[in-house]
């Protein structure tokens, strides 16, 4: 499949797989990179992103299938605009990670892998961040929080809430 072919992808995701396959000896080896652009433009893995992935690899739907049901950073439902990840590893856990994740449930109304209604927020336990000299620690999207307490982490949600989170700015 190559750029000019239907597809799910904007323009500059399909020319980047048609790049990535180039660059590996085995096309298969494009498949995690290829998952993760794929993700981040539609949102989660959907059906169609296997069948289009699969396709332009050269490897079946059930192999794709596999991939996902091994790495936990995969997802195969939509989340929320912001997906906030809590550690609850050791270092996290013994300084409260698990109280800043029953904050976090309450406060958004949503336990875990659950999305908020208003589909701006999605809670995730996850293990290790690599903030552990930190704990405990958060990760939303592609931005860290250490050092928390729950004043602090529900300044965090208030400040995405209200389009100030790191991202935005």
């Amino acid at each position: 499949m190559s750029t000019s072919a239907t597809t799910i992808f904007s323009p500059e995701t399909a020319a980047r797989f048609d790049r990535l396959v180039t660059l590996y000896p085995v096309k298969r080896s494009a498949l995690i990179p290829m998952l993760l652009y794929a993700q981040d433009e539609i949102g989660y893995i959907s059906d169609a992103v296997v069948v289009e992935i699969a396709q332009r690899i050269g490897i079946s739907e059930l192999d794709v299938r596999s991939v996902l049901s091994y790495y936990s950073m995969l997802r195969t439902k939509p989340v929320g605009k912001y997906n906030v990840q809590v550690c609850t590893n050791i270092s996290c856990m013994l300084r409260d990670g698990y109280g800043i994740m029953e904050h976090c449930k309450k406060r958004l109304g949503i336990g875990h892998k659950e999305v908020t209604s208003d589909g701006l927020f999605s809670l995730e336990e996850v293990e290790c961040i690599g903030a552990c000299c930190w704990a405990p620690a958060v990760q939303i999207n592609y931005d860290f929080y250490d050092d928390l307490t729950t004043e602090k982490m529900d300044q965090i949600l208030d400040d995405y809430k209200a389009g100030r989170g790191k991202e935005t700015v």
